[in-house]
């Protein structure tokens, strides 16, 4: 059973352009494991880890590094939360995380499911 569907979309400019004027926001969205990917990939990730934000029903005080999207041996991208986000996700009764990333013409783009 679906229990919450995230999207969101970021212009990869303009995010670039906010990691170059504030080099802190680097470490407070990403871990250290997401950090070093390419720009692309990077707004692809954060796109994603406001859908989580959405797909548990946007809780106030979820830390970005509560998500974190990793891919698996095949390349396809994975969800895996702690901390706060976890919590909600467990007391929605979430078991499964779908995602999917794409990023094209400037923008990139993150889709989330919350299957229970």
């Amino acid at each position: 059973m679906i229990l919450g569907i995230g999207v969101d979309v970021v212009d990869i400019a303009r995010f670039e352009a906010a990691l170059e004027r504030t080099p802190a926001m680097r470490d407070r969205l990403f871990t250290d494991g997401e950090k070093t990917l390419p720009t692309h990939s990077l707004a692809a990730r954060f796109a994603a880890k406001e859908a989580v934000a959405k797909a548990l029903g946007a809780p106030k005080g979820l830390s970005h590094l509560e998500a974190e999207v990793r891919c698996d041996e095949t390349g396809k991208p994975e969800v895996r939360v702690t901390g706060q986000a976890a919590d909600v996700a467990y007391g929605l009764g979430v078991k499964r995380w779908h995602i999917s990333l794409s990023h094209d013409a400037g923008v990139a783009v993150a889709y989330v499911i919350a299957e229970g």
